[in-house]
């Protein structure tokens, strides 16, 4: 039994090394079964991490090529906006040089209308004088005596006249300017029957004259001024009929209704003063005749 025990004890003795050997084997194979087992998730990991750093390296890539872009379009833009501008100080330049030329014009079309106006003034004035001659002209041929059948008793009758006798020397013919400033002249220092005799004289001689229908309203007025209201009433109408479509024709109205309502003739008065104020209304004869339509409605009240 002794042996036995010592077959069996060196058994074991012999078997230890074995037993430790397979320990390690299997150690071993589950070191590397662990190990292969860890590299698997390491690899899916390792393709998820390149997957991505290649989706990286495209963003990257497509923003670097919207930066480009980004910077062309910026330089497209810049030269379109120095084209604009360029357009714009060049269409600023076109109008500005377009409006010097309306500038100059406008002053050339002022000068040659003023020299128009002028040269209107020097005709009419021109007019007027050979009107004035004509008319003294025509007082010499009708005062000249008619020629005697005996020559020497008419230089007898010229030579015994003398010179403060009854024959009258000619007149001498004034101008239309002088006759409308001595009338205004007269009117002005309230001497209104000469004035009336100016002006009436001025429109005997120069009935054609720019000036003749100021001249007959200017006589209402001065009769307006001595409280001769029929006669202004009279001259007014007188001036209304002769020159009806002249530019003192509100004034002679607006002067109507003054004499009308100084005469109480208040209808007559209101009729006149709303016909200026309908048919002249941006004249300063429709302002007074508002005036006076007014004080007319106030008195009445």
């Amino acid at each position: 039994m002794t042996n036995r025990r010592i077959r069996r004890t060196g058994g074991r003795i012999s078997s230890s090394p074995r037993s430790e050997l397979m320990k390690q084997t299997i150690l071993r194979g589950v070191l590397v079964a662990g190990l292969v087992t860890a590299a698997g998730p390491a690899s899916a990991a390792n393709k998820e991490h390149q997957q991505l750093m290649a989706d990286i390296r495209m963003l990257q890539e497509q923003a670097q090529q919207l930066q480009n872009l980004l910077g062309t379009l910026n330089d497209t833009i810049k030269a379109v906006n120095a084209r604009l501008d360029d357009q714009a100080n060049a269409s600023r330049k076109a109008f500005a040089d377009q409006k010097v030329i309306v500038d100059t014009l406008g002053s050339d079309s002022r000068v040659i209308r003023e020299k128009l106006d002028d040269n209107n003034v020097r005709i009419g004035s021109l007019s007027q004088e050979v009107d004035a001659l004509r008319h003294a002209i025509d007082q010499l041929s009708s005062r000249q005596p008619t020629t005697s059948a005996d020559p020497d008793s008419a230089a007898a009758a010229a030579a015994g006249a003398s010179p403060s006798g009854g024959a009258t020397s000619p007149v001498v013919a004034l101008s239309p300017q002088k006759m409308q400033s001595s009338a205004m002249a007269d009117y002005a220092l309230g001497e209104y029957d000469l004035a009336v005799e100016g002006f009436q004289a001025y429109i005997k001689n120069f009935p054609k004259s720019d000036w003749a229908d100021d001249a007959q309203v200017n006589i209402c007025s001065a009769y307006l001024n001595q409280g001769k209201y029929d006669k202004a009433v009279e001259a007014c109408d007188t001036a209304i009929r002769t020159y009806p479509n002249t530019n003192s024709i509100s004034d002679a109205y607006y002067r109507m209704g003054l004499a009308l309502k100084s005469l109480k003739q208040m209808d007559r008065a209101r009729e006149a003063f709303e016909y200026v104020m309908k048919t002249y209304p941006d004249s300063n004869a429709a302002t007074l005749a508002q005036q006076a339509l007014a004080q007319l409605g106030a008195r009445q009240n």
